[in-house]
């Protein structure tokens, strides 16, 4: 009775560790088929990127700087795709893709080209919002200007989105004031200041200076 017993729960063990690894082999299988899905699709935003990037030759300042930033994200986007080990990884590599391909809109646009077909929206680039008006401030000895179109003046564009947790609107800008707080991944002592004298009462432009400060 005994061996019967031991027999019968050998038999639950194993049948139990079969089970056990049916679904983790499937869940592998659906993993790796997710992953492979993902990087498809970061691959072929980011060699059409590639494509205008080495199609394309600014013509003034504002259009030369574009496609500067625009082959920064495809370097960039290249990278993270080699390397991408997780379906997030490759999401990441998309999302800079897609960044890149912004900036190569706004060069077209400074051009006077078609922009090109519309693109998904930027984690946080909708409640960012957009700069509407021609907005200029002097601001710790220096003047700093917004506009809704590219010039001699303002030939830093920015696609919109969120940069180290806290909004930049769509625009483009006299200088990358947003750039320090991409590298460092920190705003500055002043940057909401900033922002509220760059923005108050700008239309169109999503979070106030108080939203800006608190992230």
């Amino acid at each position: 009775m005994n061996g019967m017993l031991l027999v019968l729960i050998l038999l639950v063990v194993a049948a139990i560790g079969l089970a056990v690894y049916s679904s983790s082999k499937a869940t592998g299988r659906r993993n790796a088929a997710s992953l492979d899905d993902a990087k498809a699709d970061a691959r072929r935003l980011i060699e059409r990127l590639g494509g205008q990037v080495f199609a394309l030759t600014g013509t003034d300042d504002a259009s030369k700087q574009a496609l500067a930033d625009a082959s920064e994200r495809y370097t960039a986007a290249s990278s993270q795709i080699d390397q991408a080990n997780t379906t997030r990884q490759a999401e990441l590599a998309k999302e800079s893709a897609v960044e890149g391909l912004y900036y190569v809109r706004a060069a077209r646009t400074a051009m006077g080209m078609d922009p090109g077909p519309e693109l998904e929206s930027l984690a946080g680039q909708r409640t960012a919002g957009v700069v509407t008006e021609d907005r200029r401030v002097d601001f710790e000895g220096r003047q700093i200007e917004a506009s809704p179109t590219p010039s001699q003046r303002t030939p830093n564009y920015y696609p919109g989105g969120r940069v180290a947790g806290r909004p930049v609107p769509a625009g483009w800008y006299s200088e990358p004031w947003w750039k320090p707080a991409l590298v460092a991944g920190a705003w500055g002592v002043g940057s909401a200041l900033l922002f509220s004298t760059l923005f108050t009462g700008m239309s169109g432009v999503g979070y106030d200076a108080q939203a800006f400060e608190n992230g």
